[in-house]
């Protein structure tokens, strides 16, 4: 009797796989002939694709260089050089950023990095094509050259 009942019950798991498998032939396709449809491809506005360092018409960023961001990072993917001014009103001396180094090529995209700087600095964009012929092409610096740490609104 428990014979007769495996066979049964595997007859059954096997017509509920092929009832799967006749629904998907006859379901429109959605694949995505990219890249020639890429005018018509909109990724989700939540999509992690590329890190960037927003600056503003100045060149005047957000970044302190605390390097929150480069401690939570779980790879090492995101590097903060910073270097050491006078500040001329006070005199003291300040932590201001020299390199902002990010590698897209070791980057896991799980935006720890963006949660945990308290400036907001740094954010997502939804570009997505990164696809280049040597590694040194994923290694980028994300301040402009000659940027600036935007002032604090009082």
């Amino acid at each position: 009797m428990n014979h007769i009942k495996s066979i049964i019950l595997g007859i059954w798991h096997l017509m509920q796989g092929m009832y799967i498998t006749m629904l998907n032939l006859i379901r429109p396709k959605v694949t995505e002939q990219y890249p020639e449809n890429r005018g018509k491809v909109f990724p989700h506005e939540r999509m992690r694709g590329q890190l960037i360092m927003p600056h503003n018409e100045a060149n005047e960023h957000k970044c302190t260089a605390c390097g929150i961001c480069q401690m939570n990072c779980p790879n090492g993917t995101i590097e903060v050089l910073s270097k050491k001014e006078v500040d001329e009103a006070t005199g003291k001396e300040k932590k201001v950023l020299d390199k902002y180094l990010y590698d897209i090529g070791s980057c896991i995209f799980c935006s720890i990095c963006t949660n945990s700087c308290p400036q907001d600095a740094i954010e997502w964009t939804t570009n997505f094509e990164h696809a280049v012929f040597t590694r040194r092409k994923l290694q980028e610096q994300l301040n402009r050259e000659g940027s600036k740490l935007m002032k604090k609104e009082k």
